[in-house]
Parts: C-alpha cells; structure tokens; sequence
C-alpha cells in the first residue's frame, strides 16, 4: 500500500516531468520557427540579390522580371594599330642638367594612335618639368608607351607616360612641383585642355602626366605644363568618347577602350 508521503513525491514528480516536457517542446518549437523564418530572409535575400543583378530593380521604381541580361557589346576602337617597335624602358640615375631656354617657346608633339596631340608647354612657369620631357623625348622615352588610364567619372583625364603601362612605372628620378598657381586653375578646378605632371605625392613628379578633356574638380597640387591644341582636344574626345573600361581588380586602373600608344614624342623649339 502505498503511503501518503510516497503519492505526494510521486505527484510531485509527474509534475516536475511535466514541466520539462513543456519547457523542451517550447524550445523545439522555438528553434523550428527560427528555422522558418531564416529560412524565408534567406530566399528574400537571395531573391533581393538576384533581382538586383539582373536588373529586375531600376531607377524608374518599375519592376521588370523578364528583363534579361545581355553582355554590352564592346565600343568599336576608334584608333589604328601602333607603329612598328618597342617600349625602351630606360631608367635615368638623376634629373637632367637644365638645357632649355627658359624664355622660348616649345611644343610638345605627341603622334598617337588615335591622331596627333599638341601641346604648347610653359617652359618659363614650369622650366624643370619641361627641360625633363624634352630630355626624355630626345631619348625615345615615350615612344610605343600606351596611355594607361582613362577616368570618365568625376574627373576626366587621359593619363599617359608609363613605359609598363601600370601606373608604377618613373624615369628613375623625381622632380620638384612646379606652377601650382597657375592663372588658369580657378577654383580647384582644372581646366580642359590642361597637361598636368601625375603624382604619388608632392615634389614625386617622374614621367606620367595626364592630359584634361574636360574640366576635372581637382586640388592645385599637380604641376600643370602644357596646353593642347584645338586640334588635339578633338582627338582627346574622340578617345573619350570610346570610354573606358572596368577598374581592374588588382589595381582599380580603368584604361581606356581605345588603344591609345604614343608612336613617337618629340619636343621642339619654336
């Protein structure tokens, strides 16, 4: 027979069992309606992202869902092939002792791929940098170098003067910066038209420089030199207008869709 005492501690087990029984389906259900509902941000992330990607969400705020991706066919290159020959690839211990004439007038004649680029340099108001690409051009320096770079977003250049055509390459040397209150930068903007020294920083001018097609919002902290002809400024655009392509990965370049090479750069005095 069993005791009052006995029929109160196993009344008092039941009941505990009982609550542990409650307490593991409460959580079993909690953790399948957490699955369910992960499960659900999961499709509508993914979903999100694959509309997204193939263009089903647009700016105009419509949805399209049979919109399909098709490759964007590439711009037809508007130059011709590069001349016959090679990039020299020459380093340079130091600056070139000075040997122009500061009070002359000198043109920069770059025969391009895409059409022939002058440049009237300013050989008083940036001597050093002008002494240097005339030395440079004198030494074949630039001839079948291709312009690297071409930004059509914010800025908008035609960066040139990189024998390896990565945006790392120099002559050896670096040069001070100069001209960098020149009447023509107003408003920390350069102007189109403008031949500018590209850097890594101040006075680290070597042999890239970019060339503006359209007036770019820049600070006054790149050595402007040179200025291009009308005639120049048409084949800048018709370069620009190709456009460019995608930032490479590695280094965020984007060059440009037309295959721009500098056949030959010479320096005159006039």
């Amino acid at each position: 027979m069993v005791s009052q005492e006995q029929r109160r501690r196993q009344l008092a087990r039941e009941k505990f069992l009982r609550q542990q029984q409650r307490r593991t389906d409460a959580r079993r259900k909690a953790r399948v309606r957490n699955s369910v509902i992960a499960s659900v941000l999961g499709v509508v992330l993914v979903g999100g992202l694959a509309a997204y990607t193939t263009g089903v969400f647009k700016d105009d705020g419509k949805s399209n869902a049979s919109a399909e991706v098709t490759p964007s066919a590439k711009p037809k290159d508007p130059c011709a092939k590069p001349a016959a020959g090679s990039v020299k690839k020459l380093k340079f211990g130091k600056e070139p002792a000075m040997s122009i004439d500061t009070s002359a007038k000198y043109t920069m004649k770059l025969d391009t791929t895409c059409g022939e680029i002058d440049v009237a340099l300013k050989a008083s108001a940036a001597p050093h940098t002008v002494n240097s690409f005339a030395f440079l051009a004198g030494k074949g320096y630039f001839d079948h170098t291709k312009c690297h770079r071409l930004t059509d977003s914010g800025i908008y250049v035609l960066q040139c003067g990189d024998p390896t055509a990565t945006g790392m390459g120099d002559p050896g040397y670096k040069m001070k910066d100069e001209n960098l209150k020149d009447k023509s930068l107003k408003g920390n903007v350069y102007p189109a038209g403008t031949v500018a020294m590209a850097n890594s920083g101040p006075n680290t001018n070597g042999s890239q420089f970019f060339l503006v097609y359209q007036d770019s919002p820049l600070p006054p902290s790149y050595t402007p030199f040179g200025t291009v002809s009308q005639a120049g400024m048409q084949v800048l655009k018709k370069i620009a207008a190709a456009g460019a392509q995608p930032a490479d990965p590695a280094t965020q370049n984007t060059a440009p869709n037309a295959t721009v090479v500098i056949d030959r750069a010479t320096v005159t005095k006039s």
